[in-house]
């Protein structure tokens, strides 16, 4: 009996054959699911969160215990004395350590273990250009941070929208939405572009983690010891023997990875901030606040630090075998 000479199971594909669109998002897709099956990224994310979650405890046990001062149709003296906005910036402030650990986890190996891998060859022999594979990964990093960085944000937001109208929580600034919109992808933007352009540098992620890591905590006692300076003459100017920090000394407050975010926060809601623990209107309630910095300085030197590192990671991008 004779056998067929071919698998005559096998059928030629007859579809329609159109170029490949959207290679990022697969990149950036494959990125963020590799990403979320971490148990850390989940642990530090719901950790970043602390704040708001203190504060809506703080809310709660007022709420409770002012029910007299509800009773006799009076405001409480708590909520009035509240500047709304400088709440989201204190959390915004003190996740900024919490966020750079989420970036170190996301980032640090994005292109470094590729490195190590020689994936490389693979991503860039495929229908996918150097545009493609960097635009992938910022994206896989920026959209995670971000959403870690908005959730907390956005739902406290809605509990005081539906709490606190009566105590000017709307007010205060109607178009907080909007800014605090702008504000949650601060973070995001700049890990994702930084840490890209530190792990192109290396073969080995932990390297280029590590690496990160000296780079932000150098700026951060940098930044602490300028801070320091601001509340020791805000103290003796307050106490008549000294005259306030010279703006250098403020402007350096903003020279590291945490400060130059805090000072796009601080723009983008418009706001000096306040300390967070304070009684309101009292002899501290500015001591080692740092104002507002300038618009035109700060907001193209963060876009420039951005663009900075996603050239370096640009340039360093290439499928080169490494043969031992």
């Amino acid at each position: 009996m004779a056998s067929p000479i071919a698998d005559l199971t096998y059928r030629n594909y007859d579809g329609p054959l159109e170029p490949p669109v959207n290679r990022w998002w697969a990149i950036a897709k494959m990125s963020m699911r590799l990403s979320i099956k971490k148990k850390g990224f989940w642990v530090w994310s719901v950790i970043s969160a602390y704040w708001y979650l203190i504060l809506l405890a703080v809310f709660y046990f007022v709420d409770s215990g002012s029910q007299a001062v509800a009773a006799s149709g009076q405001q409480n003296p708590f909520f009035k004395n509240i500047v709304w906005k400088d709440q989201f910036l204190n959390g915004f402030a003190t996740a900024q350590l919490l966020m750079f650990v989420l970036a170190l986890m996301l980032g640090s190996g994005a292109i470094a273990n590729d490195n190590r891998a020689n994936a490389l060859l693979v991503y860039l022999s495929k229908p996918c250009s150097k545009l493609d594979y960097v635009i992938g990964k910022w994206l896989g990093i920026f959209v995670l941070i971000s959403l870690v960085s908005a959730v907390p944000s956005l739902i406290f937001y809605g509990y005081c929208l539906l709490s606190y109208r009566s105590y000017g929580f709307v007010s205060q600034d109607p178009w907080l939405i909007f800014r605090l919109l702008g504000m949650v992808l601060i973070p995001g933007f700049f890990h994702a572009s930084v840490s890209l352009g530190i792990s192109s540098l290396f073969q080995q992620g932990r390297l280029a983690g590590a690496t990160y890591a000296a780079f932000y905590f150098f700026g951060l006692f940098f930044t602490k010891a300028m801070q320091s300076i601001v509340a020791v003459s805000d103290m003796n100017m307050a106490t008549g023997s000294g005259g306030g920090a010279p703006d250098i000394v403020k402007n350096l407050y903003y020279c590291s990875v945490d400060g130059i975010q805090i000072a796009l926060a601080k723009i983008f809601l418009h706001t000096d901030g306040s300390p967070l623990i304070s009684p309101p209107g009292g002899i501290g309630a500015k001591f080692g606040v740092v104002p507002m910095p300038s618009f035109w300085i700060f907001v193209p030197a963060y876009f420039g630090i951005c663009a900075l590192f996603m050239i370096l990671a640009w340039s360093r991008i290439r499928a080169v075998e490494v043969v031992g």
